[in-house]
């Protein structure tokens, strides 16, 4: 039986600058970073609210999981912001909203109020979207 889900992978354009971005503008906690066999990168970020999901900053390159026309094609779908990042939760999204664009983080939307909360649309510097989700209670 599976129990919980340990990792997501968000595909970033470049780890190093994925990194700064998910640690120096959103506040995300360092997981692991470690080469490993064939010069592939094991990067992963949490929320300091130290979330028992991480998620895999993956670069998609020639390898295992891609040929290197589908890792190119994933890089282009990146650059065109066909993918998410993920939801990620607040307590006060207008105030986290105002934090992270204090910090330079981009949005497309501001905190608007949805069925089931308040909702704001935010890119990461790679092009991938995330919403910053501040629940009904």
């Amino acid at each position: 039986m599976i129990t919980s889900i340990a990792h997501s992978t968000i595909y970033v354009l470049d780890q190093d600058e994925a990194l700064d971005f998910y640690k120096n503008k959103l506040g995300f906690e360092v997981g692991d970073d470690m080469k490993v066999e064939g010069g592939f990168r094991w990067l992963t970020v949490y929320p300091k609210s130290k979330s028992q999901l991480q998620l895999v900053l993956a670069e998609p390159k020639e390898g295992p999981m891609f040929t290197k026309d589908s890792a190119e094609k994933i890089r282009s779908l990146i650059e065109e912001g066909a993918f998410g990042a993920g939801v990620f939760e607040t307590e006060n999204c207008q105030k986290t909203y105002e934090e992270l664009v204090a910090k330079g983080v981009e949005f497309i939307q501001p905190p608007t109020n949805q069925l089931y909360g308040v909702e704001a649309m935010g890119i990461d510097n790679s092009g991938n979207w995330f919403s910053l989700v501040q629940r009904k209670k």
